[in-house]
């Protein structure tokens, strides 16, 4: 039967919502007015039909299924805590609540992770489908959920879409969703019902975001067209373990036992106990010889220029591997991103600190995971509780969970709490492929592909057929491009790879493309109650592969999980293999649970992760990953951690929340005392300058040094490195006149030519994270290197040969770029209104049209902060100062009170236009400000505003 209502629906705001409320109101109206005009879509909306999704907060509903009553409690952000007898009555009502808040987003995540954006989008997002299609998210969680999942899991799964299916019953697109009345304008898409494997399908979309080092591996190779394998090496230091500290600092690997240990035989693994074996279900054999470190691009080398395995000719074949690889970047980037930035930049921090350093006397634990910015967030706020804990009622769990999928993600139980960090642990290659009409070269053999055809349908036009091919490596990315197919046929290769042929592709190995475990990890941790519980949880997360940090009354730790593959010997991963040469093929085996790192209750008494490396490389054999963050942010975090403990203070929850808060910079600690030695000529440009006169190196939005350092940081950037990087790199539609490729020495001028960036500007390089923080102070003491030479610039802008000149042109640029920018006196320059975050509709709010784009957006925030600082408000030096990526939400978890823990998401409860809830955390997020986050039923009782009774 379909849902009843009892009471009066429509949002109901707390007092604290009223005044947005208002204004709320007003802005609807103000709309209403604009889209009356709107003859091009077919029709107005009216009040009515912006107001139509709002849910019903108070009163009740009734719908089959349901074994019991189940409350749903919100406070005066919307936030939902649900209150259950049953497991099953407890997801169900998740899911009904989520698809209320929710829907449309979930709905796009699944279309998303299905290939079948353009079902509701129309031919703009084929491409998309295509490459999602070819890697065929959906097929591998269909196969999860037949195959892999626990019973129990498949129940919570079943039960979460009943409760979704039962919101959806009965409801037209414009009752769900405003978006669906402005799809309505141009095709006729009506909602499908909810399946489990809609949920297990958006953790592969996760695991995409977060995968790893694809990016590095196609940047390395595309350099080698402008850049020597010193050049390379340059680019990609190694990790400077002598001054950033790794994760695990208290442990080794035992080549004895074959297992990790921590130091101390009394120190608890979590590997005993119940569940605590955490064996992997990809093979057991240790490693021999996975002790290969990478100096980040001087050791293999498909381009055929240096190193041990010039598998792919040199010359014309080299060249052909460049526009292969650039090529792939480009279908690379036409997957949407999920939660991430397509790999480049994702951050984020996690730290626990133990109660001898507490004012509690007992743990805290902070995290805010680094994403891309949407709107709403990425993340969902709710607490799952059972009324009395039992075998059927398990759960009493609260924190940020994922629209459209069940359980609790980060957060904390009655028990414990987790936060979790991007390893960054490579679980991703590439292969170029030898393919000829009958298949692919294997092993001296032409192997047959495994193929399938997709059909791909379009809203308002004809379905798309597509065939898609797999090696033995995984799926033909290359297939979904004709340029690359096309090139790959003119390859030109010498006698050091195989015969042309029909010519060569690229293929894609990853983890997640194997069936997991990781949606039975998620329940799993959110019913743990001790260590060896929650080292049993991690064993089931296949991928991503995250840092977890851990704490409960008394204890803290750390855990990596992961399916992380053990490769052949010489082979660290981090440059595409040739697919055809058995060798470099991974070995089907896996590192097991007890070889992963971990620590637990280290003597130091915190433990920090913000994607540094995991354990330093002499206490490792396996090679985890070439391409670690370079610690900046860890470090910080952890001298701040220090400053306090040594000063003999403790830390207390505020104390948490303001280390989350420090904007200092590390680059400008470093470079601002040589910029102040630079002899200025101009006066203005000297003007500029005595802005970083006693800066603190503090990034604040309204700090014009701030502002004018950032500008000279990313001009340094530029002139020293990305004016030197392949197009295929650098940003798409900034154009250079340089040397052509195949020149064996500087071209006079008539000689050069023209071209032209090719990448998004969040994606080019350089970036300006803390990989060029190492780059830059690695050649500071070298004055006279070849990076710090760079050409006159227009007008008067003078030539470097040396670090000093080449600072001085930095200076002069950036201070005539901010005068463009933000005009000539500097007195009214601020960092805040360079670096800036616009909130953005992750479908219509970027296509759609200008209407319904101002309709669905919200923005801009001024934003203190900046790249590689611990309150990461990224933005790429390349691209511009707009913020890219951001905390995307804060939590400090206080195991001595749980209702003392603190939490504020980046956008609101809701994800419908217009509602009091839609970005009512954004402003205080952008303050640095925290919630109060009641847990026990006490607290959330006093905080509870709207109470909804859902009713069998």
């Amino acid at each position: 039967m379909p849902p009843t209502t009892t009471a009066s629906s429509g949002q109901q705001p707390g007092k604290s919502g009223r005044k947005k409320g208002r204004r709320a109101r007003l802005i609807v109206l103000v709309l209403v007015l604009a889209l009356v005009g709107a003859v091009a879509y077919g029709g107005y909306w009216s009040v009515s039909t912006v107001r139509a999704s709002f849910p019903q907060t108070k009163g009740s509903v009734e719908f089959q299924g349901l074994s019991g009553p189940v409350d749903v409690k919100r406070d005066s952000y919307g936030i939902p805590q649900i209150y259950a007898s049953s497991d099953e009555d407890l997801f169900m009502a998740q899911g009904y609540v989520q698809a209320q808040d929710r829907f449309y987003e979930m709905d796009v995540r699944r279309h998303l992770t299905a290939g079948r954006l353009s079902e509701m989008f129309g031919k703009g997002t084929v491409d998309d489908d295509e490459a999602l299609r070819t890697m065929g998210w959906d097929r591998v969680a269909k196969k999860e959920y037949d195959t892999k999942l626990s019973a129990s899991t498949k129940r919570y799964l079943q039960a979460y879409s009943k409760g979704v299916n039962a919101y959806l019953k009965g409801k037209s697109g414009k009752q769900i969703s405003l978006e669906y009345a402005a799809l309505g304008f141009v095709n006729d898409y009506q909602p499908e019902q909810w399946t489990p494997v809609d949920s297990v399908a958006w953790l592969k979309a996760m695991a995409w975001d977060l995968r790893g080092n694809v990016k590095d591996e196609i940047d390395r190779a595309l350099m080698t067209s402008r850049l020597g394998p010193k050049q390379i090496a340059d680019l990609y230091p190694q990790y400077p373990y002598s001054r950033n500290k790794a994760i695990v600092q208290e442990g080794q690997y035992n080549e004895l036992t074959g297992t990790f240990e921590q130091n101390g035989s009394s120190k608890d693994n979590g590997l005993s106990g119940s569940g605590g074996s955490g064996t992997s279900t990809g093979g057991t054999g240790t490693s021999t010889g996975g002790t290969g470190t990478s100096t980040g691009g001087t050791g293999t080398s498909l381009g055929g220029t240096t190193g041990t395995s010039s598998s792919v000719g040199s010359g014309t074949a080299a060249s052909a591997l460049q526009s292969q690889l650039s090529g792939l970047s480009e279908v690379l980037n036409n997957v949407p991103t999920a939660v991430g930035v397509n790999g480049q930049g994702i951050g984020s921090n996690s730290w626990v600190v133990a109660g001898e350093h507490t004012i509690t006397g007992h743990p805290l634990l902070a995290n805010d995971p680094h994403l891309s910015a949407s709107l709403p967030s990425v993340w969902y706020q709710m607490g799952l509780h059972c009324r009395s804990l039992s075998s059927k009622c398990q759960y009493d769990v609260t924190g940020y969970t994922f629209a459209g999928m069940p359980g609790v993600v980060i957060g904390h139980n009655g028990k414990i709490a987790w936060g979790m960090t991007n390893s960054g642990v490579d679980v991703t290659d590439l292969y170029l492929e030898k393919l000829s009409g009958d298949g692919y070269l294997y092993d001296g053999k032409t192997v047959p592909f495994t193929t399938r055809e997709e059909t791909i349908k379009v809203a308002g036009g004809a379905s798309k057929k597509i065939v898609v091919r797999e090696t033995n490596n995984g799926p033909l990315l290359s297939d979904r491009s004709d340029e690359l197919v096309n090139v790959g046929r003119k390859a030109t290769v010498d006698n050091a790879a195989p015969d042309r042929g029909d010519g060569y592709g690229v293929a894609l190995r990853w983890t997640a493309l194997d069936p997991g475990t990781t949606m039975d990890a998620v329940f799993a941790m959110d019913k743990a109650s001790n260590w060896s519980d929650f080292r049993a949880a991690a064993a089931l997360f296949d991928v991503p592969s995250q840092n977890l940090v851990y704490a409960d009354a008394t204890n803290i730790g750390y855990t990596l999980p992961g399916r992380i593959p053990i490769r052949a010997k010489g082979d660290d991963g981090s440059l595409p293999a040739p697919g055809w040469d058995p060798k470099y093929r991974w070995t089907g085996k896996y590192i097991q649970q007890d070889e992963l790192p971990y620590e637990y209750n280290p003597s130091r008494g915190y433990i920090v992760t913000a994607n540094q490396a995991v354990v330093d490389k002499d206490k490792y054999p396996y090679t985890l990953t070439t391409d670690w963050g370079y610690g900046t942010r860890s470090q910080r975090i952890t001298d701040l951690i220090e400053q306090k403990i040594k000063g003999g203070g403790k830390i207390s929850t505020d104390d948490m929340r303001q280390m989350q808060l420090d904007n200092s910079s590390e680059i400008a600690k470093l470079l601002v005392p040589k910029l102040l030695k630079i002899d200025l000529d101009d006066k203005e440009v000297r003007q500029a300058q005595e802005l970083l006169e006693g800066w603190d190196y503090t990034q604040d939005a309204d700090s014009a040094a701030a502002a004018y350092f950032n500008a000279v940081w990313r001009n340094i950037l530029k002139l020293a490195f990305g004016n030197k990087l392949p197009k295929e790199l650098r940003v798409k539609g900034q154009c250079l006149w340089v040397d052509p490729v195949n020149s064996t020495g500087p071209a006079d001028e008539t000689q050069k030519v023209r071209e032209c960036g090719q990448r998004d500007a969040d994606e080019a390089q350089p970036d300006g994270g803390d990989r060029w923080f190492e780059v830059v102070r690695n050649l500071m003491n070298d004055q006279n290197s070849d990076w710090w030479k760079t050409p006159k610039g227009v007008g008067d802008r003078p030539a470097a040969t040396n670090r000093d000149e080449l600072f001085k042109r930095a200076m002069i640029d950036a201070r005539w770029e901010l005068t463009a920018k933000l005009g000539k006196d500097i007195d009214t320059w601020s960092w805040g209104r360079l670096h800036r975050l616009f909130l953005k509709n992750q479908t219509l709010g970027i296509e759609g049209p200008d209407i319904v784009q101002y309709a669905l957006n919200r923005g801009p925030w001024k934003l203190s902060g900046g790249e590689a600082t611990v309150n990461a408000t990224g933005w790429n030096a390349a691209g511009g100062y707009g913020v890219v990526w951001v905390p995307s939400m804060r939590m400090v978890v206080n195991l001595g009170d749980l209702d003392k823990s603190k939490w504020i998401n980046l956008t609101g409860a809701s994800g419908h236009a217009y509602s009091a809830h839609y970005t009512d955390q954004t402003g205080k997020w952008a303050k640095g400000e925290l919630l109060d986050w009641s847990f026990s039923d006490a607290a959330v009782d006093k905080s509870t505003s709207d109470t909804l009774v859902l009713k069998p």
